[in-house]
């Protein structure tokens, strides 16, 4: 009997593009594993005051599609994934959210912990891209003897983007120094992946790797991530 893996999709559908490429790549990556994987779509307004439900899944993947409906609701789901060690992926608008949430549950940033905080206003943590990455494709330098030079067997990446949004560099080095690595970085050293080295399966990309998984070729990451679900499942 095939096993079946359970996956939390935070983000509010919407059907756009990066949203059907999550399933699909979810789906055909499965496949490859020999197992299924069932998803649902978790509106961020319904994890505002509590995220107990999130217990009956066996992963969760922070999507594509800021300004999510609620912030608060989005940062509350990846503190759960976090703080109770379940395998997570944040992708694109994932990416910045899990740095807010760690700088604010973790670093206790008094700016970031006021719930009244406003990612989608100009501030210091997160800024407008220089040069849009709304369908670009770049090369990236990955960190040697880190989970991703298991994963790509490689120190060099080309990955697909649809964002235009990043971390502030000081941000960026803030959360380096206390414990959220950067272990990605493009050609200038701006983050383009971070991790919690200590936790089971813990990546957040500002790229977004389901853009480029097919059945033929499925994403090394999201294999590697549903890896991890499965195990956890287990």
């Amino acid at each position: 009997m095939t096993m079946q893996i359970n996956i939390g999709i935070i983000g509010d559908y919407d059907g756009r593009p990066s949203h059907l490429a999550t399933q699909e790549a979810l789906k055909h990556c499965a496949n490859q594993l020999g197992v299924e994987a069932v998803y649902t779509w978790l509106p961020t307004t319904e994890l505002e005051d509590s995220c107990m439900e999130l217990k009956k899944y066996d992963g969760l993947w922070c999507a594509p599609g800021s300004p999510y409906k609620s912030m608060n609701g989005a940062v509350n789901a990846i503190r759960f994934a976090r703080e109770e060690d379940y395998p997570f992926i944040g992708t694109c608008g994932g990416f910045q959210h899990a740095a807010i949430e760690y700088g604010r549950n973790v670093l206790e940033i008094e700016e970031l912990m006021d719930k009244s905080f406003n990612l989608y206003e100009p501030n210091e943590y997160i800024t407008a891209l220089s040069c849009s990455l709304i369908g670009q494709t770049k090369e990236l330098k990955i960190e040697k003897a880190s989970i991703l030079s298991d994963i790509y067997e490689s120190s060099e990446i080309i990955e697909k983007y649809n964002c235009s949004m990043e971390l502030n560099k000081e941000f960026q080095n803030q959360l380096d120094r206390n414990g959220f690595r950067v272990i990605g970085v493009d050609d200038k050293g701006e983050a383009r992946i971070i991790t919690i080295p200590n936790k089971r399966f813990y990546l957040a990309t500002l790229f977004q790797p389901q853009l480029s998984s097919s059945a033929e070729f499925p994403h090394p990451m999201i294999l590697a991530y549903l890896r991890a679900v499965r195990q956890f499942k287990a």
